[in-house]
């Protein structure tokens, strides 16, 4: 990653703002990085659009959320305006790899495309 780039280091800002649990349920909050087109396999095997997410997400997140610990967050910009994610994540015990596509829209960026992939604690 470079650290250096600016398209990368807003997606991940933005990508942390999205794992916040007062972002999570904010409809507004999370409206505003979700970008129109919005879809995610989830860890769960679920497939999720933007609609699902700003209806379920807000009121699954209750105001004791564990926040969601990230390792190893890595960038890659692949065009001017199309920034590639992958990280790890742990919650609740829970751990999943993760990868994320984010675009450079007039509003920002936004998260276009998300994946979770669970994996066990051995494979660390």
């Amino acid at each position: 990653m470079s650290e250096r780039d600016p398209a990368i280091r807003a997606a991940i800002a933005g990508e942390r703002r999205l794992l916040a649990p007062e972002v999570r349920r904010s409809p507004a909050l999370l409206g505003a990085l979700l970008h129109p087109g919005f879809h995610e396999f989830g860890a769960s095997g679920r497939y999720w659009d933007r609609a699902s997410v700003l209806s379920r997400l807000p009121a699954d997140t209750g105001p004791a959320a564990t926040p969601t610990a990230t390792s190893e967050i890595r960038g890659v910009r692949l065009a001017p305006d199309v920034v590639h994610l992958t990280y790890d994540t742990v919650c609740d015990g829970r751990r999943a790899h993760r990868s994320s596509l984010w675009l450079l829209t007039p509003d920002g960026w936004q998260m276009y495309f998300h994946q979770g992939t669970p994996f066990p604690a051995e494979e660390e």
